[in-house]
């Protein structure tokens, strides 16, 4: 499941509607995506690239419950979210689309670019730029079975599926 990409570091209480303006709810998820971040990293959107990594501080997606803040970062192809602590309702979101979302108190060691991956299982992260390897909360068995069968829907279908297979 550990995929590597390159850090994006942003800092403490990166809201939701830093993540998913406002001004852009109404539009398509592409327009909305189109402007992610762009309050703190206005060429973000545009740069980040397939499998990058948000390495966030204190509060990372604090404020409103949208969903919408997840899809734009996964709309964008980000699949891993690091930071020191979560709001709630974003983490629980994170997970809910397939997106791996890891605590980790040593965040203030990575550095814009540096090549990432993360073993949500062990409980891991690797910096491949300084060779370190720091302790992550590990995702509990049944949220990382459902992150990885891409999200709670495809998780409860899977599980489904399974279920009329068996009877």
């Amino acid at each position: 499941m550990s995929k590597s990409g390159k850090a994006w570091v942003f800092g403490d209480n990166i809201d939701t509607d830093v993540l998913a303006p406002g001004l852009y709810m109404k539009g398509p998820l592409k327009v909305l995506a189109a402007h992610c971040l762009e309050a703190v990293d206005p060429n973000f959107a545009s740069k980040v690239e397939q499998d990058d990594v948000i390495v966030g501080g204190e509060n990372f997606g604090i404020g409103s419950s949208r969903e919408q803040a997840v899809q734009a970062l996964q709309y964008l192809g980000v699949q891993t979210l690091i930071a020191k602590s979560f709001a709630g309702i974003f983490f629980r979101n994170a997970l809910n689309f397939g997106v791996v979302a890891l605590v980790c108190a040593e965040v203030d060691k990575i550095t814009p670019g540096d090549q990432i991956s993360s073993d949500p299982e062990l409980g891991t992260i690797t910096n491949h730029t300084t060779s370190e390897t720091y302790a992550c909360d590990p995702l509990p068995e049944q949220l990382l079975a459902m992150v990885m069968d891409g999200g709670l829907v495809d998780h409860l279908e899977i599980r489904l599926a399974n279920k009329e297979v068996a009877s």
